[in-house]
């Protein structure tokens, strides 16, 4: 005969020899002392459903008394914060050959340096809480909730959807270092359109080797080395003092020689470009220049991503663009405190993972409102970047 539980508090009681039948064997609760364990209601629901409890006694002041895993399963929703998403999971997981423990103090799951948002954790294959090391830290969403962006890295995502299926997400540290060994030339000029900027005489390396920009070609070309450079690669290129103006364009198609802000366009090339992008795209400009920056000082070449929804593509190795390799990285750019709706996570990883390229985020927050000085440079140098990759997980 099959044991019975009892409810007291938030923890179901099982005596008798629970400990060697359910803990020692299974994994399951945390001894009390003697042969009586505690069980979690999740667990004691998992329990419950395989039949290896007979029931679990609740509310014995009300008559209630001893009920089975249906009754259990709904006064447990009803008493535990998102216990039915909860339970989907560890279920999952169960049937996956894996022990969980809660992740919060008594549980032995607790002991582990885990954020409070971590639901379980899973120990690794053939391996109890008492002798196993984690392999999952496990954190529970539901379709409809949202998370936050920060501190996702080292956590495993379990989300589940409305018809109560469950997608496995590995969030971790998403760092790019390239390894792309080209300097640009010590002088460029430039003119300054409504969305870009167009270097008339560039030498051939800078797109050939470098990946700036897309040159002016077309049949029976009678131009040659026109290379037209994003807002982000110009703005980057004028911070470093490789790009100066010659002339700029408004929005409205006429010549101007002064931005919004003032500043001598042709004499401050990196203020008039940022203050462009400003216009054009505004605070996002700051965020993607300052992510920009950071890709091109670590090595790698960054391309826009919009082709694929992202703001950049990423080159860790380019030589040459006649052999060029396959970008490896999709980046998508968004504030430091940015939540996650999970169909929103879920589109991008797959997509990303549709072309074979790995999802990466950049959690960004530029100082200030972005405009420290004329150029937004001190804003871009200091920005915090925080990266984030996320990519669908087979437990």
């Amino acid at each position: 005969m099959q044991p019975t539980g009892h409810l007291r508090g938030d923890a179901v009681r099982v005596a008798g020899d629970a400990r060697q039948r359910f803990h020692d064997s299974g994994g399951y609760g945390r001894p009390l002392g003697g042969d009586e364990i505690a069980l979690s209601r999740v667990e004691a629901a998992h329990l419950l459903f395989r039949g290896d409890l007979s029931g679990v006694t609740i509310g014995e002041d009300d008559g209630t008394g001893e009920v089975g895993f249906e009754r259990f399963f709904v006064e447990s929703a009803a008493a535990a914060d998102r216990f039915a998403v909860r339970y989907l999971v560890y279920a999952d997981l169960r049937d996956r050959g894996f022990y969980l423990s809660p992740a919060r103090d008594p549980w032995p799951g607790g002991d582990v340096d885990a954020p409070d948002a971590v639901d379980f954790v899973a120990y690794e294959r053939g391996s109890t809480p008492d002798t196993g090391n984690v392999k999952y830290p496990v954190q529970v969403v539901g379709e409809r909730e949202s998370l936050p962006a920060a501190g996702l890295a080292g956590r495993t995502l379990a989300v589940v959807d409305e018809e109560s299926d469950i997608t496995y997400f590995a969030a971790t540290s998403g760092e790019i270092a390239g390894a792309t060994d080209y300097e640009p030339p010590d002088r460029l000029t430039g003119v300054l359109l409504a969305d870009r900027v167009v270097v008339w005489d560039a030498p051939e390396g800078l797109y050939e080797r470098g990946f700036y920009g897309q040159p002016l070609t077309g049949r029976a070309a009678a131009v040659e080395g026109a290379v037209q450079l994003s807002l982000v690669e110009a703005a980057s290129l004028a911070a470093d003092g490789v790009l100066s103006l010659s002339a700029s364009v408004d929005a409205a198609g006429e010549a101007t020689g002064s931005s919004s802000d003032g500043a001598a366009e042709t004499d401050a090339p990196a203020a008039a470009v940022v203050a462009r992008g400003r216009d054009v795209e505004g605070e996002r400009f700051d965020r993607r220049l300052a992510v920009y920056k950071r890709l091109r000082d670590a090595d790698a070449v960054p391309k826009t991503g919009f082709k694929f929804g992202a703001d950049f593509r990423t080159y860790l190795d380019v030589e040459t663009v006649e052999d060029l390799p396959h970008s490896e990285h999709l980046v998508r750019v968004v504030e430091a405190d940015h939540r996650f709706s999970p169909r929103e996570l879920s589109l991008d990883v797959r997509l990303a993972g549709g072309v074979r390229k790995e999802m990466v985020f950049a959690l960004t927050a530029v100082g200030g409102d972005g405009r420290d000085d004329a150029d937004g440079h001190d804003a871009v140098r200091d920005a915090a970047v925080e990266w984030l990759s996320v990519g669908r997980l087979t437990p």
